[in-house]
């Protein structure tokens, strides 16, 4: 059976009085409902919970200071949810609530635990309703949109389809004569800088845009995960993506999988470093797929501890790739430049390899 992960934005959901748009809503679940019978597994990555929030609050408008945010959605989330439930209950199909912060997905263990609780719903038959829990995420431990969320979403589940439902037809690039034009595909492997787009305001009520699209869809691809951006108020967009119908703008998957321990590294955990080596461990680096050695390196920036991963650099800062380190800053700052032995003289309980090649990850080309 097959995942489809579908995510839906604030715009869509909510209007701009902060009302909850129920044939939006009852359209859309109907799509999942019928993609459910018809033996796929969907899920929905929902924004609208601060939409919902900020009115009732008595805010006039989406508010911007963090504690503000954090306290629309403890209002929303109930009232976006409890909608949910009243428009699946006619069709005799149970939603699951999960709220899920980057800090849930940044750990290994906690990321295996999501993918393991989401799978077991799809078994039981329930259908995922998946957001980002505002009230208890911070600047420093966000996904930034819901459009990252579902992509990450998508690559642990290892999903054959993600859907980022918009209010637009997909992406457009400019046409002739000053006009616009849907972009119909989107080969593997494009950098997200080289798709031309033309200039679309948005509607100010999600944190989402168009670079948060593209970018979850770079991610999502890089995963093996077939993605498309295409209009949230049409009928049956869901089951026509399923069915192999061409919708809105298609993103088509790398034919280069990467390990979903090294999708987990690239995407998920965050760097809290960065360990600058010269050219000899740049090159091996991105050549050889070898380790990282203490040899190979020339400074050390930040505060990070074993465990943390942490971004790999050259001297002029052009990125090399990430990974988790062995050491310390503080110990890595003492061994920089030495060669093992060396290493192992000083700290005699340290890892020969300051980052093993198991645990790197390229960065993506530019």
């Amino acid at each position: 059976m097959s995942i489809l992960v579908a995510k839906i934005g604030s715009s869509t959901l909510v209007d701009p009085g902060g009302r909850v748009r129920d044939e939006v809503i009852e359209a859309r679940v109907r799509d999942l409902v019928r993609l459910r019978r018809q033996g796929h597994r969907p899920v929905l990555v929902s924004s609208g919970a601060i939409a919902c929030g900020f009115r009732p609050l008595g805010f006039r408008e989406r508010p911007t200071a963090l504690p503000d945010l954090q306290a629309a959605s403890a209002v929303g989330q109930g009232l976006l949810f409890r909608r949910y439930l009243e428009a699946f209950a006619p069709h005799d199909v149970t939603p699951a609530q999960v709220l899920l912060t980057s800090a849930d997905l940044d750990r290994r263990t906690s990321y295996v635990n999501a993918r393991t609780t989401l799978g077991r719903l799809l078994e039981l038959g329930a259908i995922p309703v998946v957001n980002e829990n505002d009230t208890t995420a911070t600047d420093e431990v966000t996904f930034g949109d819901n459009d990252v969320l579902a992509a990450q979403v998508a690559i642990l589940l290892h999903a054959t389809w993600l859907v980022l439902l918009t209010d637009r037809e997909g992406l457009y690039g400019p046409g002739a004569g000053g006009s616009v034009e849907l972009i119909r595909d989107v080969p593997p492997d494009v950098p997200p800088t080289a798709i031309a787009l033309a200039d679309m305001a948005g509607s100010g009520l999600g944190r989402g845009g168009v670079s948060s699209k593209i970018a979850a869809a770079s991610m999502a691809t890089a995963g093996g995960v077939t993605t498309v951006i295409a209009s949230g108020r049409d009928d049956g967009v869901l089951p026509a993506v399923a069915h192999g119908s061409h919708v809105g703008t298609r993103f088509r998957p790398s034919p280069r999988r990467q390990s979903s321990f090294k999708l987990w590294l690239r995407y998920a955990k965050p760097a809290m470093g960065r360990v600058v080596v010269d050219e000899g461990a740049a090159r091996a680096l991105r050549g050889r797929g070898t380790s990282l050695l203490a040899v190979g390196v020339t400074g050390v920036q930040g505060g990070f501890g074993p465990g943390d991963a942490v971004e790999v650099v050259e001297a002029a800062g052009g990125p090399v790739g990430k990974g988790i380190s062995a050491l310390s800053a503080d110990e890595l700052r003492q061994v920089a430049g030495l060669k093992t032995d060396a290493l192992r003289a000083r700290l005699p309980d340290a890892a020969p390899e300051v980052i093993h090649r198991d645990q790197f990850v390229l960065a993506d080309p530019a």
